[in-house]
């Protein structure tokens, strides 16, 4: 192994101790806790539960929002309760069927901007708000928002191989709101075109070109390529300069970016060029950037040099990976 440069080195001590891949860690602790993970009956670790019903799935999706995220951007975090849930629901290859709302507000007045927010996208992407939890007599102002939504075929986080392509999609036609990590290429878009472009994912899942998948989170494009990693058991090379990427946008900080529409897939290397071509008619900037392999570790790759970022054998980040075999005597 080449010993990696100092800018590579930099940008991966940079990424390790961002808090968007800090927060994933703390995922292990709770599935831990609850005696749930990657092998149980539905899997923990996708983006959503997969419930088996009838020829598909149920798929259940709920995201919370943290408090500075709240109180600095409340209509924002109300319109990313929908967007980002139905992210989650697209990259399992389902469409959504409603949303339901879990809101904690000091006042009625406090919690007006964010049930707006809510409201404009719920309407936005044509979704039924159906109930929720309200409480306007909270001591703070917290929210969160769940999703049901339908599959008929799957794209799990469980299923990539070695050899498989990771092709990243990003919708580039959007702006950072500063000062925060969120690359929004939502508000104020035509809903047609947003419904649209979400609709690619369940038609990749129904034409079986997508082996396994997941959005791109607060994790950032590394962090959730690792999660993905972790939960099929595989390990990957990532060139970071082959992802897609706004011609503003330093490297750094769009590694950690938080995209309203992006994806991380698996697929295998003959599907490749039709999966690219799916996003690229709708407009959507889509690359193959990296390639999984068996040991369980993300490579990064920066021009010409190369450096482990991740050993998942040795430290897992979200604890939902395959159980290690047995030892036997």
């Amino acid at each position: 192994m080449t010993t990696a440069a100092a800018p590579l080195q930099g940008l991966i001590a940079e990424l390790r101790t961002a808090g968007g891949l800090a927060h994933k860690r703390d995922i292990a602790a709770v599935a831990a806790r609850l005696g749930v993970g990657g092998d149980g009956d539905i899997p923990v670790g996708d983006d959503c539960a997969a419930i088996p019903d009838g020829d598909g799935h149920l798929l259940l999706a709920a995201e919370g929002f943290v408090s500075g995220f709240v109180a600095g951007d409340p209509w924002f975090a109300g319109y990313c309760g929908v967007m980002v849930n139905l992210s989650d629901v697209a990259a399992m290859g389902g469409r959504p069927l409603a949303v339901v709302d879990i809101l904690w507000a000091e006042t009625e007045a406090a919690a007006g901007p964010i049930l707006d927010g809510l409201r404009s996208a719920a309407a936005t992407y044509g979704l039924p708000v159906v109930g929720g939890h309200s409480n306007l007599r909270s001591a703070s102002n917290q929210f969160g928002a769940a999703i049901l939504g339908r599959a008929k075929a799957l794209i799990t986080s469980f299923d990539a191989q070695p050899g498989d392509r990771l092709v990243f999609a990003v919708d580039l036609r959007g702006r950072f709101r500063e000062p925060d990590a969120y690359w929004d290429a939502s508000t104020g878009r035509p809903s047609d075109r947003l419904r649209g472009d979400l609709e690619i994912l369940p038609q990749l899942a129904e034409a079986g070109l997508v082996r396994a998948g997941k959005d791109i989170s607060m994790a950032g494009f590394v962090g959730t390529a690792l999660m993905l990693l972790e939960c099929s058991g595989v390990g990957a090379t990532l060139d970071l300069e082959a992802i897609p990427r706004p011609e503003t946008a330093p490297l750094a900080r769009w590694l950690k970016a938080f995209p309203s529409f992006g994806f991380v897939l698996a697929v295998r290397p003959d599907k490749a060029s039709e999966v690219l071509a799916r996003f690229e008619d709708r407009g959507i900037a889509a690359a193959e950037a990296g390639e999984v392999i068996r040991p369980p570790e993300l490579h990064l790759r920066l021009g010409d040099e190369q450096a482990i970022f991740w050993n998942l054998a040795a430290s897992p980040l979200i604890g939902c990976g395959p159980r290690p075999e047995p030892l036997h005597a």
